[in-house]
């Protein structure tokens, strides 16, 4: 009977959860996957039963802004009447250290994809790459991946590619770069820091990046280290981490990083490709 209370009273603190925090998603679970697991930690810690029980259907839980699969870094989780915050997770400035190759390209633009091209990289200097950055800052045009998020019909162009379906590049879309620096430089790789705003691709700047330089190039590595006001660091909770009383901890520790007064109204992102998930 104790237990039966203890975990009542788990659910009920569940269910009474509500703002936004931050998870750190690995390399290799999409974003679902990692908001799932997530559910179904705290779920399972709150003893609630999923197939028997609907109260699980009330647990509002989401994220905003996307990260591939292959990348890492902080992932921005809204629970209760924080879903609806989430947009302004898309409109906010995002930060990525990510690292290129040189002398390759890949269908995906990252190391997921099959090789397309192979071309020599030997006369390029650090000199180079850091004078080619200067053009990529500031309000750009950028044309994003055929392998994205974005739709066509309702389905993703990566879900369309994946299926062999003839897939025609979007057109070129204004973005923003707050920053781009050269952190380190070893051919063929090289390091990037870059801050941007919603609707940016760090594949497809790599990619530009290798062509700018008479070259090619893919990312090998990508990892999100800023979301909004949310840093890897500081903010983003690591798998052990992912419990009702650290999460409860985390609500209020970032509470004073949001506006006091958030708009729940709809946001119209500049890229209507991202969209905040949400599960109930």
């Amino acid at each position: 009977m104790a237990a039966r209370e203890a975990g009542g009273a788990a659910a009920d603190r569940l269910f009474s959860l509500s703002g936004l925090f931050a998870v750190y998603k690995p390399k290799g679970l999409t974003s679902a996957a990692v908001l799932n697991l997530l559910k179904g930690r705290l779920l399972a810690e709150a003893g609630v039963q999923t197939n028997e029980n609907k109260r699980n259907q009330v647990l509002k839980i989401g994220h905003g802004g996307t990260l591939d699969s292959a990348a890492a870094g902080v992932l921005v989780v809204g629970i209760g009447k924080g879903t609806k915050m989430l947009g302004t997770m898309l409109a906010g400035s995002k930060k990525y250290t990510a690292i290129g190759m040189l002398g390759k390209a890949t269908d995906t633009l990252d190391a997921t994809g099959k090789v397309t091209e192979e071309k020599p990289y030997d006369q390029v200097t650090k000199g180079d790459l850091e004078n080619v950055l200067q053009k990529f800052t500031g309000h750009i045009m950028q044309v994003p991946p055929l392998y994205s998020a974005l739709k066509k019909n309702g389905e993703r162009l990566s879900t369309l590619m994946k299926r062999g379906e003839a897939v025609e590049a979007k057109p070129a879309r204004p973005v923003r770069v707050y920053s781009l620096s050269l952190q380190q430089f070893q051919p063929p790789l090289f390091t990037l820091d870059v801050e941007c705003g919603g609707g940016f691709y760090v594949r497809s700047l790599v990619s530009d990046i290798g062509k700018e330089l008479s070259t090619c190039a893919t990312m090998q590595e990508l990892t999100r280290t800023k979301q909004g006001p949310f840093t890897l660091e500081e903010h983003a909770l690591h798998e052990d981490k992912w419990t009702i009383d650290e999460i409860a901890r985390s609500l209020e520790h970032c509470t004073s990083l949001l506006p006091r007064e958030p708009s729940h109204k709809k946001l119209k992102t500049e890229h209507p490709g991202e969209t905040a998930v949400i599960c109930e």
